[in-house]
């Protein structure tokens, strides 16, 4: 079967979702010799960096089922899955999906102590985590036992798996979690119909250039992760899943796996921002797509320069230089980004920008009673998609509170144009409501910043009410080369605007790792506010 033909018989296959691509692709006809999958550390004795194919793939799928099974892992069980590689973390979901189970993705950098309340939080049957985390998880109090590693689970009998469970769209399939900004994360439900509604919107348009080989520089356990691998497995593509999405790792990768699209956060945007990119090949790029926090104007400008693309001319198809970045905004509960906007060389359309909304979705901008707010106003995003999660895990009372007049509330301050493009401001909880119906974003002010002052790779701001004055620090990561004494205190003043710059208490150069970060490198803002905040009651 031709691939094109497939991905339209699995757009409009109603039994399909996220439980089961990997079958219902080899069931429609797929080549089992075809592409399955690529990791970065060995498989079952398979080598890194060595492709399985897709009749492979299911085999050691299939292998880990049976392990599973044999230990008791039958449908609707949760399953807390904690581990460093991608290919544990991928066929840990898959084998577990297969049995009809729900694998509950943790990221591996959770501190032990968080780790094991989020445990706790799901209340499931057990845990299955590699050596190193269940040494973390030693004389913590799970609630459940550890059933095994994925390594133990691979070596399991593929022909004495069962049959294929038979999901229904409502069933849940995988939980995930959030960043964790402000403690344990939330546990994120998406069942077999909502996780795979994105993809099934893909497959039935025209694939996209970019997505034949892909370098997937997403976190593992991220929701992110296991929408790439479904869409992966859907348009039988090449894809090549990194267990670090390190900057340095990310550009080895790109130059000796030759990927045509890299998929990833903007925090990875971020790290590569800091190498001088021309000294790379990264001629085989030319889509990079960012899905998570939208990304700033700096990162992505350096990223368009460097790889190239397919142009159609009077001529026929050509090569030119350049490659594409397709920016948005996501999170675990969205199910996929929800807006979508197009850089090259020749576009200038940033400020925050996300674009228009994907046709699957629908979207609003509201005030704090849940009503639409006119045309250019702030107010708070709100999401209706079949592609959004289920709820919260066991947590009925944060899922109502997350939903106000049939909207999804995500948490983002946006605003609309008269065009039908969207903005992001900030997260609310990084904002601060000065009065006067007036607000100061800290994610705008970075952007600012950034594209004011090219010296500088990163920033973040952090801006405090406190006893009713606001003060605003800024802290700078620097390019290489750049002087660390120099005052920039005048040019960041100037960047951020009158009304910001005159809360400006203190410039600081900081390096990464003076930044406290997320599992998914997403700056703990309110932890820096909580920071600042106590040094200035001391």
């Amino acid at each position: 079967m031709r691939t094109r033909g497939l991905r339209g018989t699995l757009a409009a296959d109603d039994g399909i979702g996220a439980g089961n691509v990997l079958a219902r692709v080899l069931a429609h006809g797929a080549d089992p010799q075809g592409p399955g999958l690529t990791f970065d550390t060995a498989v079952d004795g398979h080598p890194a960096e060595l492709p399985l194919t897709l009749g492979r793939l299911d085999e050691r799928v299939a292998a880990r089922a049976a392990w599973l099974h044999e230990r008791g892992i039958t449908p609707r069980d949760p399953v807390a899955v904690w581990a460093t590689t991608a290919a544990d973390m991928v066929l840990s979901y898959l084998a577990l999906t297969r049995l009809g189970a729900i694998p509950a993705m943790m990221n591996g950098r959770l501190r032990p102590e968080i780790a094991a309340e989020y445990i706790r939080r799901l209340r499931g049957v057990g845990v299955l985590a590699d050596g190193a985390h269940t040494a973390l998880l030693a004389g913590h109090d799970l609630g459940v036992p550890v059933i095994g590693t994925p390594a133990e689970a691979g070596t399991g009998d593929p022909a004495a798996a069962p049959a294929h469970y038979r999901h229904h769209a409502d069933d849940p399939v995988v939980i995930t979690h959030t960043s964790g900004t402000t403690g344990v994360p939330k546990a994120v439900l998406h069942s077999h119909a909502s996780l795979f509604a994105a993809t099934r919107h893909l497959l039935a348009m025209p694939q996209a250039q970019g997505t034949s080989r892909i370098l997937n520089a997403l976190p593992a356990p991220h929701t992110a992760t296991v929408l790439m691998v479904n869409q992966a497995l859907g348009n039988r593509a090449e894809m090549f899943l990194l267990s670090d999405q390190g900057g340095e790792r990310v550009l080895d990768a790109i130059q000796r796996w030759r990927p045509d699209g890299v998929f990833g956060f903007s925090v990875t945007w971020a790290e590569l921002a800091r190498f001088d990119l021309s000294a790379y090949d990264l001629e085989s790029v030319s889509l990079w797509f960012n899905t998570g926090d939208c990304s700033h104007e700096p990162h992505v400008r350096r990223l368009v320069a460097v790889g190239s693309r397919d142009v159609v001319t009077r001529d026929g198809i050509t090569r030119v230089p350049g490659s594409v970045f397709i920016d948005g905004l996501g999170s675990s509960e969205m199910g996929h980004s929800m807006f979508h906007i197009t850089h090259r060389t020749d576009t200038d359309r940033y400020g925050r920008c996300i674009g228009r909304p994907y046709r699957f979705a629908r979207v609003a901008v509201l005030d704090a009673a849940g009503e639409p707010v006119p045309t250019g106003e702030v107010g708070w995003l709100g999401i209706d998609s079949p592609s959004l999660f289920r709820g919260y895990w066991n947590d009925s009372v944060t899922t109502h509170r997350s939903r106000r007049r049939g909207w999804y509330l995500t948490g983002d301050l946006v605003y609309a144009d008269d065009e039908g493009r969207y903005y992001h401001m900030d997260r609310a909880v990084d904002s601060v409501d000065v009065g006067d119906g007036r607000r100061f974003y800290t994610a705008l002010s970075e952007e600012r910043i950034l594209a004011a002052c090219p010296d500088v790779t990163d920033c973040t701001v952090v801006i405090v009410a406190e006893a009713g004055r606001v003060v605003t620090d800024v802290l700078l990561e620097l390019a290489a080369g750049a002087d660390d004494a120099e005052d920039r205190t005048a040019r960041v003043r100037a960047a951020l605007g009158p009304d910001v710059g005159a809360t400006l208490r203190r410039v600081v150069p900081v390096r990464p790792a003076d930044i406290p970060v997320t599992v998914t490198g997403k700056v703990r803002k309110v932890a820096l506010r909580e920071r600042y905040l106590t040094e200035a009651s001391s």
